[in-house]
C-alpha cells in the first residue's frame, strides 16, 4: 500500500523515509512488500496506515493545493492522523504515539484475552441490554445499522447467540487481536497515558471531531486526555459524521487505504458527496471529481 503513491511523488517517498528513521525499521519495504502478517500487526499496523493515509492527502494537497478543509475526522487510530493534519502532534511524534500505542493494546490483548463482535440490524438500546447481559461493551457505533461489541470472549460468544435471537440481520465475529475500546484496554490507556505526558500537543487548526464525545476537540490538555479515554471508550461515529453534517459538511474525502469509512458515512448521511484516495488512479479519480 501506498506504493505507486512514493513512486510518483517525491514528498511521499520521503514521508516512508522519515517513518522509517524515526521508527528504526524499513516501513516502506512493510507497506509496500508485506510480509502481511508482519504488517497487519497492531504495533506495525497502526503507523503504516498513518503514513499511507498521510501520502493520500499530501498527494492530494500537491495536485490541488486550494483545496480547504472544514474539518477532519478519523476512526479509532485514524483520529491521530486527523489531529497531525490538524497541526495538534508532529509527524514524528505521532508515529511514536501510534507505535507505542499499537505495542500497548497488544500487551493488554494478552493479558486479558477477549474479541469483538459485529451486529447488523439491531437497535443500540437493544445491543446495550445484551451487553449488560453478557458483562461485555458497544465498542463502536459505525453506522445506524452496524454496531461493534467489545469484551472477554465468553460474553462475546453468548452476545452473538442472543443478538440473532434478538433479531439482528448478522452477528459477525471479528478476527482481532482482541477486545479494543473495552474495559479491557484499561492497562493500554494507562501506559499511553504515561507516554502522552511527555509529548506537545498543540491547538487545532481546524476543527478535529473527537471519537469520545463526537464533538470538535478543544485545549491541548483537554485533546490528550479524551485521546487516552479513546482507547477503551466507545467510537462515536455515527455522532462525528452527524455533527460535520450539522455544520453543513456535504463532502468527504477519504485518504487511506481501503474506503471502509467512505461506507460508513454513505450508510450514516445517504447525501453525502464522497470520494475516496488510496493510490494513484483513486487520486486521479478524486481530482477529475472536485473539478
Amino acid at each position: 500500500m501506498g506504493k505507486d503513491l512514493a513512486a510518483a511523488h517525491p514528498e511521499c517517498r520521503a514521508l516512508f523515509d522519515k517513518a522509517g528513521q524515526v521508527m528504526g525499521c524499513d516501513l516502506a519495504k512493510l507497506c509496500f512488500e508485506g510480509p502481511i502478517e508482519k504488517l497487519t500487526k497492531s504495533s506495525s499496523a497502526q503507523p503504516a496506515i498513518f503514513v499511507v493515509s498521510l501520502a493520500c492527502y499530501i498527494a492530494l494537497k500537491k495536485q490541488k493545493p486550494d483545496i480547504k478543509f472544514d474539518a477532519t475526522a478519523g476512526l479509532s487510530s485514524g483520529e491521530w492522523t486527523a489531529l497531525h493534519v490538524a497541526g495538534v502532534v508532529t509527524f514524528e511524534d505521532t508515529l511514536r504515539i501510534l507505535d507505542a500505542r499499537g505495542r500497548f493494546m497488544q500487551k493488554a490483548c494478552e493479558e486479558y484475552p477477549g474479541g469483538m463482535l459485529s451486529v447488523i440490524g439491531l437497535d443500540v438500546e437493544a445491543l446495550k441490554k445484551i451487553c449488560e447481559q453478557a458483562g461485555i461493551e458497544v465498542a463502536n457505533l459505525n453506522s445506524p445499522d452496524q454496531t461493534v461489541l467489545s469484551g472477554r470472549k465468553e460474553g462475546i460468544e453468548a452476545a452473538e447467540k442472543w443478538v440473532k435471537e434478538a433479531g439482528a440481520k448478522r452477528g459477525i465475529r471479528l478476527n482481532v487481536a482482541g477486545a479494543f475500546h473495552s474495559f479491557l484496554m484499561s492497562t493500554a490507556a494507562k501506559r499511553l497515558e504515561e507516554f502522552l505526558a511527555g509529548i506537545k500537543f498543540a491547538a487545532p487548526s481546524m476543527p478535529v471531531v473527537s471519537n469520545v464525545t463526537g464533538r470538535p476537540h478543544s485545549v491541548p490538555d483537554e485533546i490528550r486526555r479524551l485521546m487516552v479515554r479513546q482507547v477503551s471508550s466507545s467510537v462515536q461515529w455515527v455522532s462525528c459524521v452527524r455533527w460535520m453534517r450539522a455544520q453543513g459538511v456535504k463532502t468527504h474525502v477519504e485518504c487511506g487505504p481501503g474506503k471502509i469509512l467512505t461506507g460508513l458515512v454513505r450508510r450514516i448521511d445517504n447525501e453525502a458527496v464522497l470520494h475516496s484516495i488510496s493510490d494513484l488512479s483513486s487520486l486521479e479519480a478524486t481530482l477529475q471529481a472536485l473539478g
